[in-house]
Parts: C-alpha cells; structure tokens; sequence
C-alpha cells in the first residue's frame, strides 16, 4: 500500500490535459462535473445521463459509448493514450485494475476508486482567486465534504473579494509608495480592517471604496 504521508498537494494548470473517466455512475458523474471546467475530459460508458450531455454542450466533453469490459487492450491504449490523468470508476474492480494497469504502462497518473492510486482528488472551495483543497488522502471522503462545509462557513465569498481589492491596490501602490515596508503596512491595514470587511457584506463596489479610502488617507499621512 502506498504510504499517504508521500501525498504533497499542488496546483496544476490543467487547461490543455486530458482526463479520461471510465463509468457514468455516482463517482463518474462527480468526477467530470469536477474536470469538465478545467480540463479537456472524456467519458467512456455504455450509456449516459443527461448530466453528461449537457456537460457536452457547455465544455465540449467527448462521450464515448462503449462497455470497457469488452474492450481490448489496443483500444483501451487508443482512448488513454496521451492522457494526463486516467479515472476507472465503473462498478467492476477487476475492470478498473485493468484500466490502471494499462495507463501505468504509458505512465499515465491514475486516480482509483477502489484503491489510492497516484493521485487523490481533494473536497474543493474556490472564492475567486483564493482555492483551498481538503483531503485525507482517501481514508475518509465523507470527511473531507464534512470539513470542507465547515470551512465554507468561514471562507465567506468576501475572501474572493477582498483578493481582487489586495490585487488592485498592491498594482497602485507599487507606483505611489516607493518602500516596500510601508506597501505591505497599507495591504495589512486593509486586510485587518473590519470596514472593509463589512462594506464588502453589501457589496463589492462598497467594499473597493472603503479600501481606497484607507490607502488615501496612509499615503497623505506619509507625504506629511
């Protein structure tokens, strides 16, 4: 068995690979609504729901009817081939294995249902530009859903916003405020600053301005 502790978490632009997911049950459904955004998916079953098609329709996903117990190997290579992530999810272990196997052999990353394989797919949360992955390297999914609706309670979609007013006002300081030191003292204070949290509750445009207001006043203080 793989040791969990060897699992490091990354982030990886995945706008131009290719992920492969085998079976349109539960765990198939769940994996393309996760990569069909960000990745360039294909699904192989013998039929599909109409989660699938529309999936089709709004990310260009390819579905291929086939039954992968009874495909052979050079046509299993053929679908796999160039992959960068393989996921066998149908409800037959002894099929998936055999998925795995031959996507090792092209050194394709596999994520396994029935086992852990190379890579573990974390409970995500996405505010804007802030992610945070959730994972307990597969000894309990259920448990990472259950952190992850704790989590959200807390990282509210203000965090997102309040990235997008760090982002602007570091690009305007940059210009305005020669010293590094005092540029990050600036970022803290609005960071810290429970008016702009409670302006970006109503509104972003509320939040922005109350931020603004602040880096005003910092650098009227520094010219004086």
């Amino acid at each position: 068995m793989k040791d969990k502790n060897h699992f490091l978490p990354l982030l990886i632009d995945m706008s131009d690979k290719k992920v492969v997911i085998f079976g349109s049950g539960s765990v198939g459904e769940r994996k393309a609504n996760l990569f069909s955004e960000y990745a360039k998916v294909t699904v192989v079953s013998r039929s599909f729901c109409d989660v699938f098609y529309n999936l089709e329709k709004k990310y260009d996903i390819q579905l291929i009817k086939a039954d992968a117990g009874k495909l052979t190997d050079d046509e299993i290579n053929c679908i796999v081939r160039d992959s960068f992530l393989v996921i066998p999810a149908t409800n037959d272990r002894n099929i998936n294995e055999r998925i795995v196997n031959i996507s090792k052999s092209f050194g394709i990353l596999t994520n396994e249902v029935d086992a852990i394989g190379d890579v573990t797919v974390p409970a995500v949360i996405k505010r804007g530009g802030l992610t945070i992955s959730i994972s307990t390297a597969g000894s309990s999914p259920a448990f990472s859903r259950f952190t992850r609706r704790q989590v959200e309670k807390i990282i509210t979609p203000e965090f997102g916003d309040m990235i997008r007013i760090q982002d602007h006002m570091r690009t305007y300081l940059k210009e305005e405020v020669p010293d590094q030191r005092d540029r990050k003292d600036i970022l803290w204070d609005i960071l810290e600053s429970e008016e702009v949290w409670s302006a970006l509750e109503e509104s972003y445009e509320k939040g922005f301005n109350t931020a603004q207001g602040i880096v005003r006043k910092k650098i009227s203080e520094k010219v004086r």
